[in-house]
């Protein structure tokens, strides 16, 4: 036991100083990021049909409405944009249509939304009890993504007072969204440029970026991804090396979501069993990866905590938490990591 303590107080230190000299620059500060400049949750109010976004043929066209929000005061403003529908797999399986908002810069000037014309929203799937922790245990997803990469999409939970029109008839819902930046942001953040390719060599990608996604879609128990086929995952050239973003998480194993399913490329039967996806490298990376993670699991278990209080139903909370400390356990023995982890590893 003494020599394992050792052993990742050595690797700690050497892989702490390695890894923390290549953190990148993050212009969020000078690029109009005062939307997620603070994580309170965001009051919003929206009215419009579900119906008319999610049939409206054209992806390109936008249907246009009033937002209101609410100030730091307890008042209430608004603001004109045009709402879409995205997301083509949520828009066949999901009740509420994915939203993909846009403004217009004059009106979103001296606003909490100034900087982000374009702005995607995640909306519960189905009507069901546990529409809301679902979203709510995607949001940890998010923000335990920030933890463990420099390279993330910044995300804010909201709280949204929902009128749908059906024609004369209007139903209210109080749902939990997650506002996630758009993609232009994130490159103008990081001083890159988004890397357009439908097919791409893994092996192409940083390796350390890579290593650090894959730890954390096995953490999260997420089969919904390929880093080569660019499934949820946005790629960015950034200081001459192209850096893979994941993104959309509500069919990991964290979520357990009732309509999550298992991709048919892996060999498990339920999205609460983990399966490591990525791609055999230098064991050094993964070792400096592990220690990573280990260091930041205060951090991450502190994240998880600090949103208990929004859970509706405190098992889901509970079972989320259970389900992170797995993956904890699995990282802190030499053979689990080795068999479930490094051997798993794909060509």
């Amino acid at each position: 036991m003494k020599k394992q303590a050792i052993f990742f107080l050595v690797l700690n230190i050497f892989f702490t100083s390695y890894s923390y000299s290549q953190i990148p620059i993050d212009n969020s500060s000078t690029t109009g990021y005062k939307l997620f400049s603070e994580q309170k949750i965001l009051n919003l109010k929206l009215n419009y049909s579900n119906k008319d976004v999610k049939n409206s043929k054209d992806d390109s066209t936008y249907i246009n409405t009033i937002m209101s929000y609410k100030l730091d005061d307890g008042t209430w403003d608004s603001i004109q944009l045009g709402i879409r529908k995205r997301g083509f797999s949520r828009l066949e399986n999901c009740y509420f249509a994915p939203i993909r908002m846009k403004f217009k810069k004059d009106d979103i000037q001296k606003t909490i939304f100034e900087g982000n014309k374009k702005l995607k929203l995640v909306l519960p799937c189905l009507k069901e009890s546990d529409n809301n922790d679902n979203v709510i245990k995607e949001y940890i997803a998010y923000k335990i993504y920030e933890i463990v990469s420099p390279y993330h999409f910044k995300t804010r939970l909201v709280d949204i007072e929902y009128d749908e029109t059906k024609g004369s008839k209007i139903k209210s819902f109080n749902l939990k969204g997650i506002i996630k930046e758009d993609d232009k942001n994130i490159t103008k953040r990081f001083n890159g440029k988004i890397f357009e390719r439908e097919l791409v060599n893994p092996y192409a990608l940083d390796t350390l970026t890579s290593v650090r996604n894959a730890f954390f879609n096995y953490l999260i128990g997420n089969t919904d991804f390929s880093q080569s086929y660019l499934h949820n995952v946005k790629l960015i050239y950034i200081d001459k090396k192209i850096v893979p973003i994941c993104y959309d998480f509500d069919m990991s194993g964290l979520v357990n979501a009732s309509y999550a399913a298992v991709s048919p490329t892996v060999n498990i039967e339920s999205v609460t069993e983990r399966t490591y996806r990525g791609f055999k490298r230098d064991q050094q990376i993964f070792y400096q990866v592990r220690a990573e993670y280990l260091e930041n699991k205060s951090s991450i278990l502190k994240s998880i905590d600090d949103t208990e209080y929004l859970f509706e139903n405190p098992k889901e909370f509970k079972e989320l938490r259970i389900f992170v400390m797995d993956f904890f356990n699995i990282l802190m023995n030499d053979l689990k990591f080795k068999q479930n982890i490094i051997d798993q590893a794909r060509d």
